[in-house]
């Protein structure tokens, strides 16, 4: 009788669990900070049309490729990408003149509601075809925004200074309920596994 081993696929890397797949969308936060730097180097402060629409085209552009980046490959870079910018930079120009570029709590969370459903709005195209209810995308991003100018405000963050985006408690906010929102629009669903254990097989001389 000989023994020869035969390799088999390991469930638990072929479905990886919801947590870890939340788990690396939330890393994802670390792209908002980078995006505020980088719209306000290029646009200014957001206080006319011009820094509102270039400062969000950028600002938007850079959190794309951060959540492109920690997608587990669901979202199209080729797409989600540019429509984040082009969402991003034409929310901003609307809500902030909505508002006339005014910092108080109602309308810096009144900005954010309309920066987020113009914003969602441009990603729910960009969502893959097999994405559920990709109308919800648009709702969840606008109330999210919202959110997470209202919790900076609330933090004490100087919004005075008129920054192209919400700080960090928001981002962080923004980016582990967006996860869970995700989730349940778009699955993860890996392609085929990867061949990772060996197991004996025991056979007849």
């Amino acid at each position: 009788m000989t023994s020869t081993r035969r390799l088999h696929r390991n469930p638990s890397f072929r479905n990886p669990t919801f947590l870890s797949t939340w788990l690396l969308w939330l890393v994802g936060f670390l792209a908002f900070p980078i995006a505020g730097l980088a719209g306000t180097a290029v646009g200014g402060r957001v206080s006319n049309p011009v820094s509102a629409l270039i400062g969000g085209a950028v600002y938007g552009v850079v959190i794309g490729v951060g959540q492109v980046l920690v997608s587990r490959r669901r979202l199209d870079p080729l797409i989600w990408i540019p429509l984040t910018g082009i969402g991003m930079g034409i929310g901003l120009l609307l809500g902030s003149t909505a508002v006339n570029y005014r910092t108080t709590l109602a309308e810096l969370a009144l900005m954010g509601a309309i920066t987020g459903l113009v914003l969602g709005a441009a990603q729910a195209v960009a969502l893959p075809h097999r994405t559920r209810r990709r109308w919800l995308w648009t709702l969840g991003v606008g109330a999210l925004w919202a959110l997470g100018w209202t919790l900076t405000t609330l933090a004490g963050v100087n919004v005075e200074a008129q920054f192209t985006n919400f700080g960090a408690i928001g981002a962080v906010t923004f980016t582990a309920l967006s996860g869970l929102l995700l989730h349940v629009l778009l699955p993860f669903h890996p392609e085929s596994g990867v061949w990772l254990r060996s197991r004996p097989v025991t056979t007849a001389p």
